[in-house]
């Protein structure tokens, strides 16, 4: 009995033993475990010799600056011979293989280690036990910095997108600029003279240039950089830098705007991020020191022009070349193709010469938009290159507003809505062509109206019908026709031209509205609408969209701005017969040889259209208000129509034909 409690009794004990043994595996667990829960301090405490600092803090700032998510480590048993298999209590080390895989900013980095796991024995209440340690090197960060090195992470500037015409013409592009400067010891004895002249010339100020000559890194012969221009010619820089000692350039690449004010609203512009814009972006995409684009197609495609940055991290060994670890790819910006032809949007934009305006130009037969234009504008590259607190108040304080975009508002289009009415009134069988009517005196009114009456520009002699109201402008006549077809028809033929409702276009035009509420129940309401006053607003380009109907008998393509987009498309379709098409295309050719249109009635080509006044009224009596002048014309070959609005006619002799005139003349000089 005795025997057996003593046998008993070193089993016992020697099972104790045995559960009290750790083994390298499960300690190397442990280790894992921590690793894959980035708790340093942890496996610090599970490492052979190592300093702290070294081991902690090299983890730390190499993890989060590279930004180290989803950390996975496995690892296998080592081989073992069937002598080790039987000697474990003699083994003093067992090696591992290890594979870590984990993301980073630049992509998934993986790689294949070995982990050396070392027996170690300490006294424990004057007990002796095993442990294993890890046997660690900076290899276990990255194989590449086993013997010594630094991890780094680089970034790649992706190259921004540009922006063409449809001929491959640059309006928004990526070429030399120049950097302006000074060499301080080129000063001669006259350096405020000379301050005085380069400070006029790059439209800053003496104490600007003082300033920058003061900063602390400033050498008597190096170059200090001043203000950026896109261009030597302006100002003639590079007759000033031969003249001017001190003052000197450096190229580098840059954005340009070859077109300048004539594209600004349209391509917009890039400039310094501001703190309120940077409070608006992706904080993991821009920094305070990006550029990003405002206004015209540098806001919209954005995201597309500026493209992704690419980031590397590398290991890197003193007198080594750098070797990557990981690379994410830099994704330079896309660059777009227009429809605009900016022969077409220069043409324009000259011809508007400064007043305050609009215009359109689209062909008719594709939807393709060949310019947008506003008129006056303003030097898009200032806002990159040093836009300075007299040009900012300038344009502030004009009153034509030059930073307004006039393309993408809406305006009362006055008489240039009638050939709308026309169709509207044909395809519904409300308005008759043959029919006429009997109109008297230069008013008219509804006994009903009160005071308001209806001014139309000239009295007929005889029954007025729709070709003879087109080419006079009859708004009595077209009052009299919306009437007699009604609220519901009206509103039902004006939404078949899309009016009412978003415009399909890339860039945001403001859509057009029938009326305030989209209704038009009141008779006046319904009456002025009927000749483009009232509350219906439109935009030149919608304008332009509108009458293709009449040369496409019936159809209107979807306007379009990029040519990779889709083949052309149908918007609206069915909304007049050929013969009506036709009936309306002979109108609006005698109104430019016969009628209010007169002024577009020039021998070099063959121009056909409408003529509007806008009347812009707070109240249905007022009287001297401002006047907006319109012309919507095409030559007769049917390639373009242009919708052109100019501000304040009121005060020009020949209203609205002073716009006709500068549409006919553009047309003229683009068809030479």
């Amino acid at each position: 009995m005795l025997l057996f409690s003593f046998v008993l009794f070193l089993i016992i004990i020697t099972g104790c033993q045995q559960e009290d043994e750790v083994k390298p595996e499960e300690r190397l667990q442990e280790y894992v475990d921590h690793w894959e829960s980035y708790d340093f301090n942890a496996m610090y405490d599970m490492v052979a010799a190592i300093e702290k600092e070294d081991f902690i803090e090299r983890y730390e700032k190499i993890y989060s600056d590279i930004g180290i998510e989803n950390l996975q480590v496995n690892f296998d048993f080592p081989e073992q011979s069937e002598s080790e298999d039987n000697n474990d209590e003699e083994t003093e080390s067992a090696v591992f293989p290890i594979h870590v895989s984990m993301d980073s900013v630049a992509g998934t980095i993986s790689f294949d280690s070995e982990i050396e796991m070392v027996k170690t024995t300490e006294v424990v209440e004057e007990e002796e036990k095993t442990n294993w340690l890890v046997n660690w090197n900076a290899g276990l960060i990255f194989p590449e910095i086993e013997d010594g090195g630094t991890i780094g992470l680089r970034t790649v500037a992706p190259v921004r997108g540009q922006i063409y015409d449809r001929n491959r013409q640059g309006l928004a592009i990526n070429e030399s600029i120049y950097e302006m400067g000074v060499v301080p010891e080129a000063f001669t004895e006259n350096s405020d003279s000379e301050k005085q002249q380069i400070a006029e010339l790059l439209d800053i100020t003496v104490e600007e240039i003082e300033a920058k000559l003061n900063q602390n890194w400033v050498q008597p012969n190096l170059f200090v950089p001043l203000k950026v221009v896109p261009s030597l010619a302006e100002k003639d820089l590079a007759g000033a830098v031969n003249e001017i000692k001190p003052l000197t350039y450096q190229t580098t690449v840059g954005r340009i705007y070859p077109f300048g004010e004539a594209t600004a609203h349209l391509v917009g512009y890039i400039a310094p991020i501001t703190a309120e814009k940077l409070e608006e972006v992706d904080e993991n995409i821009y920094n305070e020191n990006d550029l990003i684009g405002y206004r015209g197609l540098e806001e919209l495609f954005e995201e597309e022009l500026r493209g992704e940055e690419g980031i590397v991290i590398y290991a890197e060994k003193e007198g080594q070349e750098p070797t990557i670890i990981v690379e994410e790819e830099v994704k330079n910006g896309k660059s777009f193709n227009l429809t605009i032809d900016v022969n077409v949007q220069n043409e324009l934009y000259y011809s508007l010469n400064g007043e305050a305006g609009t215009a359109s130009a689209i062909n008719p037969g594709t939807g393709e938009v060949l310019a947008l234009v506003s008129s006056p504008s303003f030097d898009p590259s200032a806002f990159l290159y040093g836009l300075s607190s007299n040009t900012w108040d300038k344009w502030n304080n004009d009153p034509n507003t030059p930073l307004l975009n006039r393309f993408a508002s809406t305006f009362a289009p006055g008489s240039v809505f009638k050939p709308i009415t026309s169709a509207v009134g044909l395809a519904n069988g409300s308005i008759d062509p043959n029919e006429g009517v009997e109109i008297n005196g230069l008013t008219w009114q509804k006994e009903s109206w009160g005071n308001y009456r209806i001014k139309r520009v000239s009295e007929s002699t005889g029954l007025v019908n729709l070709d003879n109201a087109l080419v006079r402008s009859d708004n009595i006549y077209f009052a009299m026709q919306a009437l007699k077809m009604g609220e519901d028809a009206l509103v039902s033929g004006m939404k078949k031209f899309g009016i009412g409702e978003d415009f399909p276009f890339t860039y945001p035009i403001q859509a057009s509205t029938i009326s305030s509420d989209g209704t038009l129940g009141n008779e006046i309401l319904l009456a002025d609408t009927s000749y483009g006053q009232g509350e219906v607003q439109m935009s030149a380009l919608h304008l332009a969209s509108s009458f293709s109907a009449i040369l496409n008998n019936g159809t209107i393509m979807n306007p379009t701005l990029l040519m990779d987009e889709e083949d052309s498309q149908v918007w609206k379709e069915g909304i007049l017969s050929n013969e009506n098409a036709a009936l309306l295309k002979k109108s609006l050719r005698r109104v430019v040889t016969d009628g209010t249109g007169q002024e577009a009635n020039i021998s070099s080509v063959e121009i056909a259209g409408k003529t509007g006044t806008a009347e812009l009224k707070q109240s249905q009596n007022q009287e001297g208000g401002q006047e907006n002048g319109w012309f919507v014309g095409y030559p007769i070959d049917d390639s373009m129509i242009v919708s052109m609005m100019v501000e304040h006619i009121e005060d020009k002799p020949n209203g609205s034909g002073f716009v006709a005139e500068k549409v006919a003349n553009a047309i003229s000089n683009l068809n030479r």
